[in-house]
């Protein structure tokens, strides 16, 4: 993985801790965020290509969905 790569996903796995305490929800263990952090990352990466976007703003975009299914799983 690359350094740019790595500093994507660490900004990722903060702003998945930064959303989960806002929503007061339990954070995940670690290894479940990083899981989560790359996945996102690896989403924008393919979004991104496919329509010329801002990678940040699409991460922003499936974090935010990823928070509206936890909750609504209740977990």
């Amino acid at each position: 993985m690359g350094f740019i790569r790595f500093q994507e996903e660490r900004l990722a796995m903060r702003y998945l801790v930064w959303q989960y305490q806002k929503l007061n929800l339990p954070v995940p263990p670690p290894s479940e965020l990083q899981k989560q952090a790359a996945k996102i990352v690896n989403d924008a990466h393919r979004i991104a290509k496919k329509r010329g976007k801002n990678i940040f703003s699409i991460m922003k975009e499936l974090v935010e969905e990823l928070k509206a299914e936890k909750k609504k799983n209740g977990a």
